[in-house]
């Protein structure tokens, strides 16, 4: 099987940790007789100082003719002072525009080998945590109509959503709940807002359509509750854009290590773009320093969810537990007693228990 991806490395330590999950995906390839093709394209605040622009036609191309995107992080305090529409941060609402990608997923996961790095007490974590939220990307607040008064002294921001775009990112909620525990958490305001009341109604119509899936609502303020108090009780999370910006960034603090936290965002044929959540952390760039797990788990997202690629995304999600088990640790991660590697170390060892 031969996969086209498109490379975004993008700004600061992107680079770094986009060479390591590339050195894991042709180690899966190797191991699985799989062939994976890169074009590297700009985006970020390295496009913005080659082309003038934080997006260039080219790239956005070049992502439309591959398979999935892989991206590393753009941003930094270098291009703090551009002007809002010339931000790095633009290339990511462009990629996602163009791409057509509505569909984000964030797993929350809390690996037991780093329970002392979660900020929830022992007897509420357990064993560990995996919780995935899946955020509308392209409409509500964020997209809605939006102004101020001829004064100045007044601003409103539209909330607004169709029953198609509620519906399309529901069931992409009950399809990976049914692939997890099947359990699927919608959370809204049902209670004041009228889009919310339109999203619980899509959402009971088409929940018998997944009968062995349980359904759950919670109201958004009791959901952020819920995480810190008793987080075990999700599964899959499903929520509009502006509530699971806010939940999924709960949800990723509670594990206590951004470092190790991949994403994907995804349209209906299952494209994708796959990246860490974590930013681009110019201080380290270059400096061999930067954890490339996070980078390297999007590379698993991008197996399971795009490639349906099952085994191979286990291979590589296994491989960094081994490694976690042997006691290896970048320097985010690092605990006493463990044994502190660079970026590029801790991809081999990924790579070797691919292998």
């Amino acid at each position: 099987m031969k996969m086209k991806i498109a490379l975004i490395p993008g700004d600061g330590i992107g680079p770094d940790i986009v060479q390591e999950a590339v050195k894991v995906l042709d180690a899966v390839g190797a191991v699985y007789g799989h062939s994976f093709e890169y074009a590297t394209c700009l985006a970020g605040g390295c496009a913005i100082d080659a082309t003038g622009v934080p997006l260039p036609a080219t790239t956005l191309e070049t992502c439309k003719k591959s398979d999935a995107v892989l991206l590393g992080a753009v941003g930094g305090p270098k291009w703090d002072k551009l002007a809002g529409s010339m931000r790095p941060e633009k290339a990511l609402l462009g990629l996602r525009g163009g791409l057509g990608l509505f569909c984000n997923l964030r797993p929350a996961l809390l690996y037991k080998q780093l329970s002392a790095a979660c900020t929830l007490r022992e007897d509420i974590i357990g064993d560990g945590l995996d919780i995935m939220v899946v955020r509308e990307l392209t409409g509500g607040i964020y997209f809605g109509e939006r102004g101020r008064s001829a004064a100045g002294d007044a601003a409103y921001d539209t909330m607004a959503y169709t029953v198609e775009e509620i519906e399309r990112i529901v069931r992409k909620g009950f399809e990976i709940a049914r692939k997890r525990r099947k359990i699927l958490t919608s959370v809204d305001k049902a209670n004041i807002l009228e889009t919310s009341r339109l999203w619980r109604e899509t959402v009971e119509r088409i929940a018998p359509e997944y009968s062995d899936v349980t359904l759950n609502h919670l109201y958004v303020d009791n959901a952020a509750m819920q995480l810190v108090r008793n987080p075990h009780q999700f599964d899959v999370i499903v929520t509009e854009n502006m509530f699971g910006d806010i939940l999924s960034d709960e949800a990723s603090m509670i594990t206590g290590s951004i470092g190790m936290l991949p994403s994907a965002s995804l349209r209906a044929d299952n494209f994708g773009m796959y990246e860490p959540i974590h930013g681009s952390a110019p201080d380290i760039a270059g400096k061999d320093l930067a954890n490339p797990i996070a980078t390297i788990l999007s590379v698993a997202m991008m197996l399971r969810y795009t490639f349906s690629l099952t085994k191979e995304a286990d291979a590589v999600e296994a491989a960094v537990s081994s490694v976690l088990d042997e006691g290896w640790r970048t320097g985010d991660i690092m605990s006493e007693g463990m044994k502190q590697v660079g970026t590029k170390r801790m991809g081999d060892l990924i790579v070797s228990k691919v292998k």
